[in-house]
Formats: C-alpha cells, structure tokens, sequence
C-alpha cells in the first residue's frame, strides 16, 4: 500500500525505485515501459502508478506525453546528468529519404548510453516504426556498429540510393530484408546495405 504523501519535495523510496525501472527497462528494451508493466512489476495498480509518474513530471525527473504510448522517459539527477552528441538530421521510418549531414548537438540522458562507444541522434520522419514506440518526430539515439542481430532496429545506408531508412534487418541467402513495425506497412529489399549503427534510445521530447 502506497502511503507517503505525494507533495513531499522529494521523490519518495517507491518514487525513486520506479525512475531506476524506467531507466533500466529502457537500456534494456530500447524502449519505454508502459504504465501497465510498470504497474505489474511493482504489484500496484495502473491509477498508483499514474500519480506517481504525475508527480515525477512535475519534478522534471522524468517525461511523459499524454495520448502517446510509451512514452515514459527517465532523466537522472533532475535532467541535468546530460551529455552532448550529434543530430545528425532526418533518417526516415516510412520508407527511405536522402541523409541529412550537417550535424548539431543535442543533450540526451547519460543512463541511456554507455562507455566506450560512440553515439548520435536522428530525428526520424515516418510512422512504419510506431508497434516499436518509434513515432513520427520522435529523436532516436544510434549506437555505431556495423553489424546487428535479425531482428533488431537499425540504421541503414542503402548506397544504391544514398539514402538511409531505419528499419528491423533481417538477413537472407543473397538479400537483405528490411521490415517496418507497422502491420500497415510491408517490408521490402536490398542487395546493398551498410547497417551504421543499432536504435538503443527514444527520445520523446527536445532538450
């Protein structure tokens, strides 16, 4: 049972436990939990759930948009544990559009990267990704890598185009395939493909 009031200036022990869940669910899914998994892992019920997040938003601990599905961020240190990499522009989640090079930098959560790596952030135009909590105008945040496992969420350059698509890669005999997350959508093939990098963040809100 949920006792400790809601207005303290600081987040309570359940409060901070649910930030760490958060954070950890995303490292771990590339994604963000839902209030319903929150809710399970915690044995509480979904409107508990809720005003804890409610007042975590109000501390700037973490974001949540209402009406959009997963969309649960965790910031650590009250969103002033940043740290800066490049926007390096558009990449498309519909189908491919021509890379954008003129790269900016932006301020992400340092929970969602690790050491010794590389990382940048593409904003991404396109709905094919929404049943993997990727929306239209979402920021993903890319790892470099040039090799990733059937299945996961990658950043493709397809030379033959000079394009790049983020997409599920799945590899095949003498092709690659690259499938949507949108069941409206049908997947499609390249002979080509360099993979740049694998999706290990969302961001659902600009710093």
């Amino acid at each position: 049972m949920e006792k400790k009031s809601m207005g303290s200036s600081k987040p309570s022990k359940r409060q901070s436990e649910i930030l760490q869940f958060v954070a950890k669910f995303q490292r771990e899914k590339d994604y963000s939990p839902s209030l319903g998994e929150i809710a399970k892992n915690f044995g509480v019920s979904i409107p508990t759930i809720h005003q804890h997040i409610s007042y975590l938003r109000k501390k700037n601990l973490l974001s949540a948009d209402k009406g959009k599905r997963r969309s649960i961020q965790a910031f650590n240190d009250q969103k002033r544990d940043l740290v800066e990499i490049p926007l390096m522009g558009l990449i498309a989640a519909g189908g491919p559009i021509e890379a954008i090079r003129n790269p900016e930098p932006i301020e992400v959560p340092r929970s969602m990267l690790s050491r010794g790596a590389n990382y940048y952030a593409l904003k991404v135009a396109g709905t094919s990704m929404i049943e993997e909590g990727i929306s239209d105008g979402d920021i993903v945040i890319v790892r470099e890598q040039q090799i990733v496992d059937d299945g996961e969420k990658a950043v493709a350059y397809l030379p033959d185009k000079d394009a790049v698509t983020l997409k599920k890669i799945y590899r095949e005999k003498k092709r690659i395939k690259l499938v949507p997350a949108n069941k409206y959508m049908k997947p499609f093939y390249e002979t080509n493909v360099e993979v740049q990098g694998k999706v290990v963040g969302v961001l659902r809100r600009e710093f």
